[in-house]
């Protein structure tokens, strides 16, 4: 059966005010144009829907079953849309407690900035959020995710704070901050490749382990030490006079950070999000 949305929003509110003239008032109608919406309805479910007395209008038995019907109805439709609403104008993303600290939230005002109808709220945790709009950028291994969806390959070097003379990797002492992921099924950071790529055997290294590489860097920055962690996390604490790196090479790691089902994500805001950090990150 054809039937208007249009009456069915105007029934709906001359339903719950009562009144067909508070109806038309709300609708921006005439209540002549509400009266012809009510009756067309009318017609076509051949029931009455109101009882008349004169302006006083009440429902029929068959009008409350369909006034809680379309109730029920438009208040979904509201809400579905304010929810696609927030979807359109606000980034929500999620990824791990070193990447929000060490590069979205430093860079959040910069993306806001450049994008000023689009908001970012960013939360941390290792598990997929499970709803569609929410934007996952996880860290994990190479063959488990697409390549169209991986952001960033990652590569390791070795960090220490700002002014800390060049360490002498045969004759003293080291202390170096690493990492130990808490899943157990990552690859660990590539150190042994790291010290056969730079021609050093590790014997005078000291580790200690943190299960994030934000505490390592943390404390590198500190000057307790120096720090062996990822390229991404640092870039900006490079050009920030913060940290500096050594004469040492960087090493290409089997770990990206990757989105998954990348083009799954359809709103603006989503797509011009997914684009900036990918240039940010490869920068």
């Amino acid at each position: 059966m054809q039937v208007s949305l249009q009456a069915l929003k105007v029934f709906e509110s001359a339903a719950r005010q009562g009144s067909f003239r508070l109806a038309a008032e709300e609708l921006s109608l005439t209540p002549t144009a509400v009266s012809h919406h009510i009756s067309n309805l009318e017609s076509r479910l051949n029931v009455g829907l109101f009882h008349r007395q004169g302006r006083r209008v009440s429902l029929t038995e068959m009008g409350i079953i369909l006034a809680k019907a379309t109730s029920d109805g438009f208040r979904k439709i509201d809400s579905a849309l304010e929810d696609v609403l927030k979807a359109g104008s606000t980034v929500r993303v999620t990824t791990t407690s070193s990447l929000a600290a060490l590069v979205l939230i430093p860079s959040q005002h910069e993306f806001e900035l450049a994008n000023p109808d689009i908001s970012m709220e960013i939360s941390t945790g290792e598990s997929l959020d499970s709803q569609s709009y929410v934007i996952p950028i996880r860290f994990g291994e190479v063959s488990v995710a697409e390549d169209s969806d991986v952001i960033r390959s990652e590569s390791f070097n070795v960090f220490g704070a700002v002014g800390m003379m060049p360490p002498s990797w045969s004759n003293e002492s080291i202390t170096l901050f690493t990492t130990e992921w808490k899943n157990k099924s990552l690859p660990a950071p590539p150190l042994a490749a790291w010290l056969d790529k730079n021609g050093l055997d590790g014997a005078n290294i000291k580790l200690k382990k943190f299960d994030q590489e934000l505490f390592g860097i943390q404390q590198a920055m500190a000057g307790n030490g120096l720090v062996f962690c990822s390229t991404t996390l640092t870039k900006k604490l490079l050009k920030s006079n913060l940290l500096q790196q050594f004469e040492t090479r960087s090493i290409q790691s089997d770990l990206c950070y990757y989105v998954p089902n990348k083009y799954s994500f359809e709103t603006k805001g989503a797509a011009k999000f997914l684009n900036w950090i990918e240039d940010i990150l490869n920068q």
